[in-house]
């Protein structure tokens, strides 16, 4: 998908040297990966203390062979 960006100079450039991109597709398409991560990651940290679980649940069981 064709897309136009205004996008600022300075930022690219420092990304580009930083990141070691060639080009700024690459630059920019790994800032979008970064940002889902990071967005994914805030996303299940959410969860974190409502979920309950069983404190007699022995995980060691399930790995047993039958």
């Amino acid at each position: 998908m064709a897309t136009n960006l205004q996008l600022d100079d300075r930022l690219i450039r420092e990304a580009l040297v930083l990141g070691k991109h060639r080009t700024k597709k690459a630059a920019v398409t790994q800032a979008l990966t970064d940002y889902i991560r990071h967005l994914r990651q805030n996303r299940m940290r959410q969860c974190f203390g409502t979920i309950d679980f069983d404190p007699a649940y022995d995980y060691k069981k399930q790995r047993a062979r039958a």
